[in-house]
């Protein structure tokens, strides 16, 4: 085996949750997950699919009626996106990997945004490439970027640029402003820009589009961008791994390829329930994201009255990031909370060293009472 994947490290999470799973008594809220499940007209068309015998191969970049389907909501939220720039992949864990496989050789120059996903930061090594971190700095419990600090960061020697916005775990957004300074930046060094934006319709500031600010927003079609983007977080259908990416269309036919020697392709019917999820967003989308603030809005007032905890609103995504003042390894704290007060949450430092000491909170929770009683069980536990 490659030493390269030797070395990789098991996910922190999972190292968790791992002790906690199958225990009744835990409140779990590790994984980025709603515990609410896929609506029933979603499932519907699935299991209609299956009943007709929709179980062979299909087209590597995805049925035309979903790449169709995906191109029209995509260009309802920003400058318009033909289907010939649209990729379907097995969830958008895969799209990303698809996007670093066909942008990173080994020995090349990646720089990631941090804290992040591990996967975002574990991919690129995984092609043999060096990795730079460019941390944003924690301000009273929000997260902030030194969009300099970024810029000085990516060279002309800069392969690729990985960007987490809205940010997980740390809730973090980019400005207009921002994503226009980073494009033109790597538009000078030859760098591409991998942008990871699942969370874009989970935004709770203010949202002219409906959501976050994306880079498909300042760039054109043939720049360096590809982003990335999934059915799981707005669409609540993380165990279906459905995503899609949008790329400059000269990549697309590429592309292809590298889905057949991945996965061939996403399961037909999988695929037959996107395409109604896309087509009936204002069914399920907006009702998710009203609800996901109303879990915000009720835990994080909740964490700011401990007085160890250092916490602000996130502005978008599904997470409470908070520091833990007296608790400074997160993986020890973690643990600690699953065995002695059934509590179940992400470390910190899972996702980069600088975050030691703070946790994630998934607050994507059907039942608001269910994020009170952690409270109250972190509270008793601090106590």
């Amino acid at each position: 085996m490659r030493q390269t994947i030797r070395n990789l490290e098991e996910s922190r999470i999972r190292e968790v949750a791992n002790a906690g799973m199958g225990r009744s008594d835990v409140l779990a809220f590790w994984f980025g997950e709603s515990d609410e499940v896929t609506p029933q007209f979603i499932r519907d068309v699935a299991i209609e699919s299956l009943q007709k015998g929709e179980t062979f191969y299909a087209h590597n970049l995805g049925l035309p009626q979903l790449r169709e389907a995906v191109a029209n909501y995509t260009s309802g939220l920003h400058p318009r996106v033909t289907s010939d720039r649209i990729a379907i992949t097995s969830g958008g864990v895969n799209a990303l990997m698809l996007a670093v496989q066909a942008l990173v050789d080994a020995g090349d120059e990646a720089v990631a945004v941090t804290p992040v996903w591990p996967n975002l930061t574990a991919q690129p090594l995984i092609m043999g490439a060096k990795l730079k971190r460019v941390s944003l700095q924690p301000q009273a419990g929000a997260w902030t970027l030194d969009l300099q600090r970024l810029l000085d960061a990516v060279t002309p020697a800069t392969r690729l640029l990985i960007v987490n916005a809205p940010n997980n775990p740390t809730g973090w957004t980019l400005t207009r402003a921002e994503q226009q300074a980073i494009l033109e930046h790597c538009r000078r060094t030859g760098t591409w820009i991998l942008a990871d934006e699942v969370y874009e319709r989970l935004f709770y500031g203010e949202a002219p589009n409906r959501c976050s600010p994306s880079f498909l927003d300042v760039a054109s079609a043939d720049d360096r961008l590809v982003v990335a983007h999934s059915f799981s977080k707005s669409f609540l259908m993380t165990g279906w791994r459905l995503g899609w990416l949008v790329m400059p269309p000269d990549l697309t036919p590429h592309m292809g390829k590298l889905v057949e020697f991945n996965t061939s392709c996403a399961s037909v019917f999988t695929q037959r329930a996107g395409v109604v999820a896309i087509e009936r967003t204002a069914d399920v989308t907006p009702r998710v994201v009203a609800h996901l603030k109303a879990c915000r809005d009720t835990l994080v007032p909740l964490l700011q009255a401990l007085p160890p905890v250092q916490v602000q609103p996130a502005k978008g995504g599904m997470y409470a990031f908070f520091k833990l003042d007296g608790h400074p390894d997160s993986l020890e704290t973690a643990k600690r909370l699953v065995a002695e007060a059934g509590l179940g949450l992400a470390p910190g430092n899972a996702f980069a060293p600088e975050a030691q000491g703070w946790l994630r909170w998934c607050f994507a929770s059907k039942d608001l009472s269910r994020l009170e009683a952690g409270v109250e069980r972190l509270r008793g536990w601090l106590g």
